[in-house]
């Protein structure tokens, strides 16, 4: 009947049902992906192989490249890490990255799983060191072993403190973690600028991708919302403030203090701010770079040291506040007991901010030395929390909603190879009878007639794949292509 239709138009009528219709592929594929599996060591594999030998032919048609899908659905978001919630700061300090490390440890860890993690981006700040991939599902267990060989420890040591997230887990940590909401001060807002740091450094060492690229934009613009739509920054306790009320516990009135602050960073510089609301006697800034230190020092009124001086002068100052990205400490035993010693036992209250940490712990041992870790002002400021928890919930609701836009993103990114590859297929399909047309034409056939024809020829290619899957198939399977057929051909009253 097709010949005698095409008049000559084409090959014979099994050559012409030879030819792979897409829509066959994909609803084949859908059908039976729930059924044909074969069991691999370890996990299980989706095995798919159409039906080649059932009077269709592929010399016109690639199916749809699976390899291509697979490798883009497989491909997950994946990050790991600790935090002031999971691990004390013994723990933290072991595995701190100051920012010159960050580029040699991400193209350590790329190199260490080979194209199974594609992208990757390292947040290491005092509260927390994570690790951001675009990675293989199946690398996700060995990702932490990584970190401690990294750091020359044993992976024991970082286990039992280590939290991981996968999929819209990752996305959902991120998120949070960029709007404060995972933060030691609920709400605070430096930990969205160390991310954007740490975007910086990825695209710099050249590991950050399309995938990261979207979720680190996206996380910005959540961070920007929940800051903006909710209250969840208001009335919080700053670790600044925190240290200005604990130096107020020892000392009452701070107008007679004379204040150090060992280096000039961010934290330095609001510590700074605090303090000098309070106007103490004397303030001091001592830095490794005396010029960076005299810019801080000018705008609170305040003189400058080396920290070679430190032994010597340390004795002066009622209120020590440190916070520098040294990798060794920078106040040792010996030194602080030398300087309790000529100040004649009177207190002294030190706060180091830093980690790793600027202050030998065991200096917490002197009698008349009161010594604040990061972690003992995150206790400090944790207190207020409760009249915030409305504002919380706001902050998640909004999140989860990102969080869902995201994961839709990718799962439709996934599929672009083979919405390309059904595009390339019906192309080539449509090449190959206007090619034949072209010929009839010359021959000086008919162009009503040609025309007639070819139309007839594209619409039996396209629709032989799928009626042949429905006459092949039974039971619950035709039941699924049944389930399909309406969405991937609507009819005219459906598209209106």
């Amino acid at each position: 009947m097709l010949e005698q239709q095409n008049g000559g138009l084409g090959r014979n009528r099994t050559t012409d049902t030879r030819i792979f219709s897409p829509l066959l592929y994909q609803l084949s594929y859908q059908a039976g992906k729930a059924r044909n599996y074969t069991r691999n060591p370890g996990r299980l594999q989706e095995k798919f192989v159409p039906d080649y030998n059932s009077g269709l032919s592929t010399s016109l048609y690639r199916p749809p490249r699976l390899g291509a899908l697979r490798r883009a659905m497989s491909l997950n978001v994946l990050t790991f890490g600790l935090n002031h919630q999971s691990a004390p700061v013994s723990v933290r300090e072991r595995v701190a990255m100051p920012m010159e490390l960050i580029k040699p440890a991400l193209q350590g860890l790329r190199s260490a799983f080979g194209g199974a993690v594609k992208e990757a981006a390292i947040l290491s700040t005092c509260n927390r060191t994570e690790v951001y991939c675009a990675a293989e599902p199946q690398v996700a267990g060995e990702l932490p072993a990584w970190l401690a060989d990294f750091h020359r420890l044993q992976p024991q040591v970082l286990d039992p403190h280590l939290y991981r997230h996968e999929s819209d887990g990752a996305v959902r940590h991120a998120f949070r973690v960029a709007s404060g909401l995972d933060s030691m001060v609920l709400g605070e807002p430096q930990i969205l600028g160390q991310m954007k740091d740490a975007v910086r450094a990825a695209d710099e060492a050249g590991s950050l991708g399309t995938l990261l690229h979207q979720l680190f934009q996206r996380t910005f613009a959540v961070a920007k919302e929940v800051r903006s739509q909710t209250a969840i920054g208001a009335h919080s306790v700053s670790m600044a403030a925190a240290a200005v009320r604990l130096a107020e516990r020892v000392f009452g009135d701070l107008g007679q203090a004379h204040t150090l602050f060992i280096g000039a960073g961010e934290m330095i510089e609001l510590c700074a701010t605090h303090f000098a609301a309070r106007r103490p006697r004397a303030m001091v800034v001592a830095n490794r770079t005396l010029e960076r230190a005299e810019q801080l020092a000018g705008r609170f009124a305040a003189s400058t040291m080396k920290l070679t001086d430190l032994p010597e002068r340390l004795a002066e100052f009622d209120v020590v506040v440190s916070c520098t990205a040294s990798s060794l400490p920078i106040l040792g035993l010996g030194m602080v007991e030398r300087a309790t010693r000529l100040r004649r036992h009177r207190p002294i209250v030190m706060v180091d901010l830093a980690v790793p940490r600027d202050i030998e712990p065991e200096v917490a041992r002197l009698d008349d030395v009161y010594l604040y870790s990061v972690d003992d002002l995150g206790k400090l400021v944790q207190s207020g929390t409760d009249a915030r928890r409305a504002a919380v919930v706001q902050a998640e609701a909004i999140i989860e909603t990102r969080v869902q836009s995201f994961m839709h993103w990718m799962q439709s990114r996934a599929l672009v190879p083979v919405i390309r590859d059904l595009h390339q297929a019906a192309d080539a399909l449509r090449a190959a009878e206007l090619e034949r047309a072209r010929r009839l034409l010359a021959r000086g056939e008919s162009p009503e007639a040609v025309l007639e024809q070819l139309s007839h020829a594209l619409t039996q290619k396209y629709l032989h794949g799928p009626l042949a899957a429905l006459n092949h198939s039974e039971g619950e399977e035709r039941q699924q292509l049944l389930g399909w057929l309406p969405r991937l051909f609507p009819s005219r009253d459906t598209r209106r």
